[in-house]
């Protein structure tokens, strides 16, 4: 991450705009300027790569694993290293790791390997979401039905305490927890993601005017969109700021449907992979089954990269590149309060950057 390199391709998507015969230029992880290329002098030493897109690089705010390491079950250093790599070959930068429902012992081992992980100076980790437990178990889906329940304000205060700035994200069901509770998760900083939830349409309009600003897995495991009750579904879509995740592997949600709500929803939709990987400890036993996973015969996670996700957009939902790309990369971004330095391709912006073929194979390129 030393001295300047300048990056050359036939497309540049700058996450607002496409570039053609333009020049990246990036010193000390920084992108320094964006050039034409006329501009350059003959002796400026390039990376070119015709017939190639460079875009910003992806951002999953939910995965749960790789390399059969699940982290609720390998909650260490070594698990997050493995899940790092994972990401970077599918064009991923950084990754919000997520632990579904589980024990208190859990969440604190996860929230100690993430700590480790920052302090041996790890990278692409932006730290944990918490997928429960503070759901309702009429959506648990392939949640562990017994660890779901209602925490005390102690208990709460006590999590939130011992995880303060490795917790961004909590999911949870608004109709079951309270405001002091939201109010209480929101003072520290965190996002409150609406899911697992058999929220009518009233009380998810009520929770996103009382501080939830997000929505998990759009479709998955929650009250549905019906015409007399539109349901948790209806009110994200029929909010005007709520932003929303979803997971294009073709199995969690049709293609269809994911082009229905990015009609509606724009650019409030954003990609993530919902990712496990094969484990047969602990109390998720994610079993591989084709292009998914499966626990005790339902589906508990996807196979998906978010090159995968970004391909699929694409090809099966009919959502044009540049739109597509954000969804991978600015739209998280913005989820996280980062798009002032993540992404964007433009001057100022950290130079995380992906290069993708015409197959869109990718590669993130050393800043």
């Amino acid at each position: 991450m030393q001295g300047k390199k300048v990056y050359i391709s036939d497309r540049i998507f700058t996450g607002d705009d496409w570039l053609h015969g333009h020049a990246i230029v990036v010193e000390k992880g920084i992108i320094a300027d964006i050039i034409p290329t006329s501009s350059l002098t003959g002796n400026t030493v390039t990376e070119t790569y015709p017939d190639h897109i460079l875009a910003p690089a992806f951002i999953d705010l939910q995965i749960y694993g790789a390399y059969d390491k699940l982290l609720a079950t390998y909650p260490e250093p070594n698990s997050l290293i493995k899940l790092n790599e994972y990401c970077n070959k599918s064009g991923t930068a950084y990754c919000l790791p997520a632990v579904a429902t589980n024990t208190k012992d859990v969440f604190y081992k996860c929230i100690d390997a993430v700590k480790d992980y920052w302090n041996n100076k790890g990278e692409g980790i932006l730290g944990l979401h918490l997928e429960g437990p503070w759901i309702n178990p009429e959506r648990k889906g392939a949640h562990i039905e017994s660890l779901i329940h209602l925490p005390s304000m102690k208990e709460a205060e006590e999590l939130l305490n011992y995880g303060k700035g490795v917790i961004k994200m909590i999911t949870l069901a608004p109709e079951i927890c309270g405001k002091e509770l939201i109010e209480l998760i929101l003072s520290h900083n965190i996002i409150i993601s609406a899911g697992h939830s058999n929220a009518t349409y009233k009380e998810a309009i009520e929770s996103f005017a009382n501080g939830i600003t997000t929505v998990t897995h759009l479709y998955n495991t929650m009250s549905p969109f019906q015409h007399r009750e539109p349901g948790l579904v209806g009110a994200a879509m029929d909010h005007t700021t709520v932003t929303a995740s979803i997971i294009p592997d073709g199995h969690h949600v049709d293609f269809a449907a994911i082009r229905i709500a990015k009609r509606v929803m724009k650019e409030r939709l954003f990609a993530i992979t919902d990712a496990v990987t094969n484990t047969t400890e602990g109390y998720y036993q994610h079993i591989s089954s084709g292009d998914k996973y499966e626990a005790a015969g339902v589906l508990s996670g996807s196979a998906l990269t978010m090159r995968k996700a970004l391909k699929n957009l694409v090809q099966y939902a009919g959502i044009e590149m540049g739109e597509a790309l954000r969804m991978c990369s600015l739209y998280p971004a913005r989820v996280m309060g980062l798009d002032n330095k993540l992404g964007r391709i433009s001057k100022g912006y950290k130079a995380k950057l992906v290069v993708l073929d015409s197959e869109l194979e990718t590669a993130i390129l050393p800043d």
